[in-house]
């Protein structure tokens, strides 16, 4: 058990300490609050701002249509087909869905984009990644709906609650902390994917204006400057990598600390 945590731990700090050594002499302010230009890639000035208001936009959006679907679905399997065959068909497709490989939600979508004529855009990395989502949510919200006391149910129908006012007033807050992890965990899973966003949302050095123009992303921007010949951009890769591993550990970091907050509405 120690050699394990070891590792893991070891595993971790590892990699903080290669990123921050390689990317540490590319981090300026300019990189933070300027966007890529033309000769970015070869070493020129310019700054990472578009992909890191890009990846805010498309894990936004993404992550508001997720949530609209995944909380009723996650209701209605607890409470109105928990022990149907419908409901554990779900699960085993949510199941198979989250161990899909993201590069398939990318090309799923690009089919999807080419024929209804849309071209590579904020709205079809959106759509991409609220696909790569939408399981994540769901089966974290159902696991932990599932360990809401029965009793607890049963009580509220005594004073007269209806299903559907159960489900809001007393599953849904019982599972706010659950809730919030998994919406979190799912973030957290999109903002770092490369491979959904790759076909679908396409590149670009200028923020977008509106949900038909193409975006950049943080993961494709690691991705393009570690590809160059230049070692000055190559840099550049490793601390638009520390950036993304700082908005991930934040994530997980605002996780812990709403979920604690949440914790207060739930009965012990």
């Amino acid at each position: 058990m120690i050699l394990s945590v070891i590792v893991v731990l070891g595993s971790l700090v590892s990699v903080l300490v290669v990123i921050l050594v390689r990317g540490a002499p590319a981090l300026s302010v300019s990189m933070l609050t300027q966007s890529s230009t033309g000769g970015y890639y070869l070493g020129g000035a310019g700054g990472i701002l578009n992909a890191i208001v890009g990846s805010a936009y498309l894990v936004s959006g993404a992550t508001a249509i997720a949530l609209v679907i995944s909380l009723p679905t996650a209701l209605y399997l607890n409470e109105y087909a928990s022990r149907s065959k419908l409901a554990s068909f779900a699960r085993h497709s949510l199941d198979v869905l989250w161990s899909v490989p993201s590069i398939i939600y990318g090309v799923f979508g690009f089919t999807i984009m080419v024929y209804f004529g849309i071209r590579a855009s904020l709205l079809g990395g959106i759509m991409a990644l609220g696909m790569l989502e939408l399981p994540i949510m769901i089966r974290a919200m159902d696991e932990v709906m599932r360990m809401i006391p029965l009793k607890l149910k049963e009580s509220s129908y005594a004073l007269g609650a209806t299903k559907l006012e159960t489900a809001l007033n007393v599953v849904a807050r019982q599972a706010l902390p659950g809730i919030t992890m998994g919406v979190l965990l799912a973030v957290g899973r999109a903002i770092g994917d490369a491979a959904s966003v790759l076909f679908t949302a396409g590149y670009t050095d200028s923020i977008p204006r509106s949900l038909f123009d193409p975006v950049a992303s943080l993961p494709l921007a690691v991705f393009f400057q570690l590809a160059t010949p230049f070692p000055a951009v190559q840099q550049r890769a490793y601390a638009s990598a520390f950036i993304l591993l700082v908005m991930v550990l934040s994530l997980s970091v605002a996780s812990r600390l709403l979920t604690r907050k949440a914790t207060a509405y739930v009965i012990k």
